[in-house]
Parts: structure tokens; sequence; C-alpha cells
């Protein structure tokens, strides 16, 4: 976007293209939904007739991290950006943090949770001291050995510190970070669970949720949103884990909103520079495409989009400040539609909102371009 640079991005940063750049891509099925028709992307030809609508958006709010992005969607935009500390935490954080745990902290830098835990693991087990550590998203991340610190204390420091956290400190998630193993083969456990900041009233769920509109999450989507207007959700492990129970939600739920987040583009690949991974994963995705498509039901609606970028070739592990694509497809949509670029993400949920008859303030719906 014009505006990286405020945000400290490489001003090469382009996470599709560059990865299709080093390393070819085989997506045929984004690919003739309209992935290709988004830009020149080496490997992924525009489709001739797109069976899908296609498009971009930009990020209104400023950041470029989780919390912005998904709030966004549902109609949230944020007037400035949440807190980064790419130093640590203060003494006025950590000082009443280790009082009230009644534990002191390790760490207190900005890492990767796993080299953080491969750094700082051995310590950790022998002193029972919790791992703090940050990212390049606003986040205060706690890791701790299950057999060290119980995942009831451990999700308890979380509770303390979101509690800590507040005015210029109000980092936008605290993250409970769980591992298991020996030295040297620490791995960590699929019990994280996330602590949001309460997301603003009047955003989608809540005005779905007043329309009655069922609402299922897969993925960290609950955690995002504190569970507000969620029926009912389900955590993943992986990419693989989370497609599997999308479909499954498929066949469960025949009508509402099933909202899916995979997080191993961003976490496992993106963070990590792993182009390769990014790579596969990319095309496992796309593997599993037609049979979810084959199993939408007339009146279904798929849109496939992004919350940033996370270019995973660039010499940076944070996030880019990137547009992100936009995929729509439905057997009752308008296939071949250039839906442009759309100005902020909030269209999505805007358009979503007009689908269950109700509305939010931000953003525009495409619906009747499609329908």
């Amino acid at each position: 976007m014009p505006d990286a640079a405020q945000y400290g991005d490489d001003p090469t940063s382009d996470t599709l293209g560059n990865i299709a750049r080093q390393r070819p891509l085989h997506l045929p099925n984004l690919g003739q939904l309209g992935l290709g028709n988004l830009k020149a992307l080496p490997s992924v030809p525009a489709a001739a007739r797109p069976s899908g609508a296609f498009g971009r958006c930009a990020l209104a709010s400023p950041g470029k991290d989780t919390t912005t992005g998904h709030w966004e969607m549902v109609g949230i935009h944020l007037d400035k950006p949440f807190p980064l500390f790419p130093r640590g935490f203060p003494p006025e954080i950590m000082e009443p943090f280790e009082a009230r745990i009644g534990r002191s902290a390790i760490g207190n830098c900005a890492a990767s949770g796993t080299e953080i835990i491969r750094a700082l693991g051995e310590e950790h087990m022998r002193t029972g001291s919790p791992i703090v550590y940050t990212s390049a998203d606003s986040v205060f991340q706690i890791a701790a050995h299950e057999e060290v610190i119980p995942l009831w204390e451990l999700y308890r420091m979380c509770d303390i510190a979101r509690d800590i956290l507040r005015g210029p400190y109000e980092v936008g998630r605290v993250i409970a970070r769980p591992f298991t193993g020996t030295l040297g083969s620490f791995t960590r456990t699929a019990n994280r669970h996330d602590y949001a900041v309460p997301p603003t009233k009047g955003m989608l769920l809540d005005r779905l949720e007043e329309a009655h509109v069922e609402i299922f999450s897969v993925g960290k989507i609950f955690d995002v949103f504190l569970g507000r207007g969620i029926h009912d959700h389900t955590k993943t492990k992986n990419n693989a884990d989370g497609m599997e129970q999308t479909s499954k939600a498929l066949d469960d739920f025949r009508a509402g909103l099933i909202f899916v987040n995979l997080v191993d583009f961003d976490q496992q690949y993106g963070h990590r520079n792993d182009v390769e991974g990014y790579a596969r994963a990319l095309e496992e995705f796309d593997l599993w495409l037609p049979g979810f498509l084959q199993k939408l039901a007339p009146g279904d609606l798929l849109i496939i989009t992004a919350d940033h970028g996370c270019d995973p070739t660039t010499v940076s592990t944070d996030h880019s400040r990137e547009y992100v694509p936009l995929l729509v497809y439905g057997e009752k949509a308008r296939p071949g539609v250039d839906l442009g670029l759309r100005p902020t993400l909030s269209d999505i949920g805007r358009t979503v909102a007009e689908n269950f008859n109700t509305t939010i303030s931000k953003g525009t719906s495409f619906l009747s371009s499609i329908v």
C-alpha cells in the first residue's frame, strides 16, 4: 500500500508476487476463481473466464496486525494503531505484573516464539519464571511449560496482564503460549489462548446476533472477538485441521455465517521467512478447495481474503501493509465480476450484513454487484 513505508515495511514487500517469483506456484483452483486476474503473478495466469468475482481490499485503519484486520472486516476502524514494544515492556508494566503473579519473568524482548522457547526454555524450567515476549504485532505473550506452570495458572497470568495493559499500553492481544517437551525438543501445544481487547459495540457479529443469525467460528476468530455473537466455535492445530473443521461446519450448519482463520500462512511460514513452506501451504489449500466448493449449497457464498500481508521473502519477519486479495464464489453469484480496489475490508462485513438483512456503519456492500 502507498503508506507502507510509514510502518517500516520493505518497499519490495509483495507476499504472493514475491513467493511466485522465487518458487513457481501451482494454484489452478484459486487461479480459476480469479487470483491471477488481480495482478500479474508468475505461474498463476489470469483466467479467461473466472468462475468467481475478484478484487482487492485496502486497510483503512492504521496498523497491519491480526486484530486491526479482523476488526476492520466487521466494521471497526481504529483511530490509531495498537502500541508496539520492539524493545520489550517498560518497568511500569513488568513490575506490577511480576508482583501480581508472584514470580519474576524472563525474556521481555521481541522474539520469535519458537526461538525464545529454545533459548530460554531450560532457564524457565529451572527457575519457574514465565517467558514474556512480544513480536512485530501488538501482543504480550507468555510462554510456559505445562509441567512447570499449569494451564490454569498461565491463563490467570494472562488475565492479570490483560488487566494491567490499559491506556497507552493497551496491546491488541495477550497470548498464552504453553509448550511441552524436553531441552532441545520443546513443542508449543494447541492450548494457546488469546485475550483480545473488547471489540467496539455494533460490529457485524453483534448485528448478526441481533438478527438471530447463527455464527460458527473456526480457528482464533473466537479469541479475536472474545466470542461476541458467536454461537459455537472450534479451535485448530494447523491449516489442515482448520480446513477439515471448515468442511465439517458446512455439513453441520446449513444457514448463518462460518468465519474461518487459517493460521499457518502467517504463524508458521510468513513470520519465519519460510518461502517453501508458505508455497506448499497455498498449494495444499488449493488442492482442498474443489471438494469444498462442491459441498456449497446453491444459496451459499464463499469469500476468501486476508487481514494483512506477511511476505516471507524479505529480511523482515513482520507483517506487511499490503492490499489483500478478495475472491467471491457462489452458484448464485455472477462470475467474472471485477470488484476493483475496495477502500476498506469493511466492504466485506457490509456485504455479509446486507445478505442477512442488517447493516454496519462502515464499508460499502458489493452484494448488488454479484447477485
